[in-house]
Parts: C-alpha cells; sequence; structure tokens
C-alpha cells in the first residue's frame, strides 16, 4: 500500500503506546482495555494454521478494519455488534498522540464478555472440512452425503464449532453438545441460527459481487447478557472467498483470503509448529493484492489511507 507521497507502507508488526494501558496481543491485533470500552487494533500481522508468521503484509491492518466495520453496518439487522466508532477523535484523549496510527486501522469497541467458542459454518467442501471428509466421511460429528467432491457446495451449510485457541495454538473441532455444556443450551442454539443466519446473508451479498463465500467464522460475547457480534467479520483472514467465474469443483479453488500463504508454507514442508516461515517479497506482493482485490470486490472501492 502507498502513503499519499507514493512512498509504500512500512508494515505495522505491533504497536507501542507508552501512555496507554499494556495491551492484550492477539494473532493480529493488540487489544487496549479502558474499562467499559476496548481499543482494537489490526496489525499488518498474518498467521496461518494459528501461527503467527514473522513476515506482515504492509497495509493488512487497515484493510482488515475497514471490511469488518462495512460488515457490521450491512448486518446489525441480525444482530447487534460491538462497533462504538473508528474515528480516532472521538476516542478516549489519551489515545490523541497515536492518532495517525490509529487512523483506518483502529476501532473503538464495546466490551463484551467472549463466549469460548469461534462458530464456524462451512458452505463448500474446502480445508479442513475436506481433509476430514477424505478420511472419515464425517466433517466434525456431522455426515454429509457420500461421493462429494473438493470445492463442491453444501446444502444446507454446516455449523461446525470450535474451541478458541490462543496464539501458536490450534483450534479444535468441538460437537454441538460440548458447547452447549460450555455456553448452556439456550445459548448455544442462538449462536447457531445466529451463524448461519449471517453466513445466508454474507453468501448472497458476495455472490452480487462476483465472490463465493466458500466458509467463515464468527466470535460472540455477551452484553448486558445479550448475545452480541465481536471480533472480525467475513475478512480475507476469518473467511475463505473464492471468485465466481473460476469456481470449478472437483479441485482446489484460486482464492483471495490466507490461503494463497497456507499453500506457500506446506510447499516448503514446515511442520505447522512455531515458529513460522519467512515470507519472500513475491509471495507477500501476491498476498496484499489478493486482500486488495476482495476488498474491492465486496465494498466497491478502495480502502481508505491505503
Amino acid at each position: 500500500m502507498s502513503s499519499p507521497t507514493g512512498q509504500r507502507e512500512t508494515a505495522l508488526l505491533h504497536t507501542d503506546f507508552p501512555t496507554l494501558p499494556p495491551p492484550r496481543r492477539g494473532k493480529v491485533r493488540d487489544i487496549y482495555d479502558f474499562g467499559d470500552v476496548l481499543l482494537i487494533v489490526a496489525t499488518d500481522r498474518i498467521s496461518v494454521f494459528d501461527v503467527i508468521l514473522p513476515t506482515a503484509i504492509p497495509g493488512k491492518g487497515k484493510l482488515l478494519t475497514q471490511l469488518s466495520a462495512f460488515w457490521f453496518e450491512h448486518t446489525h439487522h441480525l444482530i447487534p455488534n460491538h462497533l462504538a466508532t473508528t474515528d480516532p477523535e472521538r476516542y478516549p484523549p489519551v489515545c490523541s498522540s497515536y492518532r495517525d496510527i490509529l487512523a483506518g486501522r483502529s476501532m473503538l469497541v464495546r466490551k463484551a464478555e467472549p463466549l469460548p467458542v469461534e462458530c464456524v459454518v462451512r458452505g463448500y467442501l474446502a480445508g479442513s472440512a475436506w481433509e476430514d471428509y477424505q478420511r472419515t466421511g464425517r466433517i466434525s460429528e456431522l455426515t454429509p452425503p457420500a461421493g462429494l467432491r473438493e470445492a463442491d457446495r453444501l446444502e444446507p451449510p454446516l455449523f461446525t464449532p470450535t474451541t478458541k485457541a490462543p496464539p501458536g495454538r490450534h483450534d479444535e473441532p468441538m460437537t454441538f453438545g460440548t458447547m452447549q455444556k460450555l455456553v448452556g443450551t439456550s445459548i448455544a442454539g442462538r449462536l447457531r441460527d445466529l451463524s448461519l443466519a449471517l453466513y445466508e446473508h454474507g453468501r448472497r451479498v458476495t455472490e452480487v459481487r462476483g465472490l463465493i463465500l466458500a466458509d467463515t467464522k464468527f466470535e460472540f460475547g455477551l452484553y448486558h447478557g445479550e448475545v452480541m457480534l465481536i471480533d472480525e467479520l467475513f475478512t480475507p483472514d476469518s473467511s475463505r472467498y473464492w471468485p465466481r467465474t473460476a469456481y470449478q469443483p472437483g479441485h482446489s479453488q484460486p482464492s483471495f483470503d490466507k490461503q494463497f500463504v497456507r499453500d506457500y508454507t506446506m510447499s516448503l514442508g514446515w511442520n505447522r509448529q512455531p515458529p513460522g516461515p519467512e515470507l519472500p517479497a513475491d509471495i507477500v506482493e501476491k498476498t496484499r493484492q489478493r486482500y486488495l482485490e476482495a476488498y474491492r470486490l465486496l465494498v466497491g472501492t478502495s480502502p481508505e489511507d491505503l
């Protein structure tokens, strides 16, 4: 991404704001706690197989933030979300010294109690689901029809929750029964229904824009006892996007998400354990272009300040 002067933007691997509370660092985001609200700053870090790679993708955090904000606005009719503002002028005054860094890549959100589950919805047979299906004929605890090909459309879409692992550890499949024990029967049912409704909405919107939303994951929290959508939404980090014009089931599809980086790291024979491999400049640039193209197709414009 380029700055207004035409210089390539430097990738942001982590934030360091001495006058703010020490952050909690996730795989991509640095999170600052202000009591009732959180400041979430999306860095340019990239993770694959739940391992943070040492090489960042310049401007990626800005793209993720702005794409999530776009989707939060367009799904508010389905469920409230945690976004309060993306305008640094409305952040706590102590943040004012860092406006230039925060602009475009941060959001102030209402603080919810995160629920300990990632809600995955699969509309097409890909990734780890395809690997499991080939090996066992099942996807998590579900048994789809026999004879499906890689990238076949799944009807109806499948809800396959997972654990929510910390950085460096892998998310693991979770049965719906386990999910019910973790969060309660009523909330588990609501999370499943909301996840499927959000996915169907996202799938309809993306198809009109020339993309296939193959699968995605959601995170939810409780805010004053009510379920709220948190974290990110329909970004290339949390979703698998394919171009509709190139779609041909029976093999892997060209992708606008992190699959390009996953494929590269797998080609190295990496064991999917920390530390992750460095990415060469051409892989960084090709990944950056895929993120940008996904944004342009979905939103219709280029991200701000990139």
